[in-house]
């Protein structure tokens, strides 16, 4: 088959009930409000952009230190710092709205209660193209129980769904024994797409303080080192469930990108690397359709788990 001319190439992609113009969105915590990026990348090229997480009330978050570098990667316990869903709506998602490329807003809550009054409350106001249901955050108290029962996540994604038009994305932790079987509940609960991985459970010790360097003691661990965790967990997840995936977990560069597309992925999230290389997203967008062509791939689409295991 003759490679696809890069010009003609469809870039679009559908997740359940959401349309993106392309699969690069850029991952909750690490874009901010998109505010700040706007004179580093051209946010109206983003496939998507997922702002920083909200919870019903404001948090201050965990005590400090707060991030720690390691190798090929990064700790962090931020503890979801953030203004809360009233000051959001009031204050960014106005912004957000304006930028004209999709809004997918992450949320997080204490209880089944809270995960879905919040999914009420951003139904139907605009800019918001869906919700990703943080169910999988290590950095806060039972941030990871519903993503780590099948039940609890079954059951607060389709109580969510049914509280919103709006599509429905769950987050899943790697922290679990059996990715497939969170993966099976999330798309029985009805969520339009899933993403995975969050972060890695992991910590940093100052031996000669005999202290841990965290403030929260244990943080997430992303970038470049959990790759091949994400990798392995897109692949399971995509022969488990037929919902589409969303693949987060050390992407930084167009190889990153094609190797979660053939490992089962229909978009991804670019995340840590939005730290130490702010235009990465542009640089993988400007290289995707070239990418495409080499694999002789008309679409996104033709390259998603393609990956031959024989």
């Amino acid at each position: 088959m003759p490679a696809a001319p890069s010009d003609s190439i469809d870039l679009s992609v559908q997740l359940g009930r959401l349309r993106l113009p392309n699969p690069i969105l850029v991952a909750s915590g690490t874009f901010g409000y998109a505010r700040e990026m706007e004179h580093l990348v051209d946010l109206r090229r983003l496939g998507g952009i997922l702002p920083k997480t909200i919870t019903q009330e404001p948090r201050a978050g965990n005590k400090p230190w707060r991030t720690v570098e390691t190798a090929c990667g990064m700790l962090n316990s931020i503890g979801l710092d953030n203004d809360g869903i009233d000051a959001f709506i009031a204050h960014h998602l106005p912004y957000l709205a304006s930028i004209g490329v999709p809004i997918i807003v992450s949320i997080a809550g204490r209880s089944h209660e809270e995960f879905v009054r919040m999914t009420a409350r951003l139904d139907g106001l605009t800019g918001v193209a869906a919700v990703e249901l943080n169910i999988s955050c290590p950095n806060v108290s039972g941030g990871v129980d519903f993503g780590t029962d099948p039940k609890m996540c079954e059951r607060v994604v389709a109580d969510c769904r049914a509280a919103t038009s709006t599509p429905i994305i769950a987050k899943l932790t790697p922290n679990v024994t059996s990715i497939p079987t969170i993966a099976k509940a999330a798309e029985t609960g009805g969520a339009d797409a899933i993403s995975l991985i969050n972060t890695c459970l992991g910590m940093a010790i100052d031996w000669r303080r005999r202290r841990p360097m965290l403030g929260n003691v244990m943080g997430g661990l992303s970038g470049p080192a959990i790759k091949p965790i994400a990798l392995r967990a897109v692949y399971q997840a995509a022969q488990a469930a037929k919902t589409p995936i969303i693949g987060i977990g050390g992407i930084a560069t167009i190889d990153d990108v094609m190797e979660f597309f053939v490992a089962g992925a229909s978009a991804v999230q670019l995340g840590t690397v939005n730290f130490y290389n702010p235009k990465a997203s542009m640089e993988v967008l400007d290289a995707l359709p070239g990418a495409l062509s080499e694999a002789k791939a008309n679409n996104v689409t033709d390259l998603v788990g393609t990956l031959n295991t024989n």
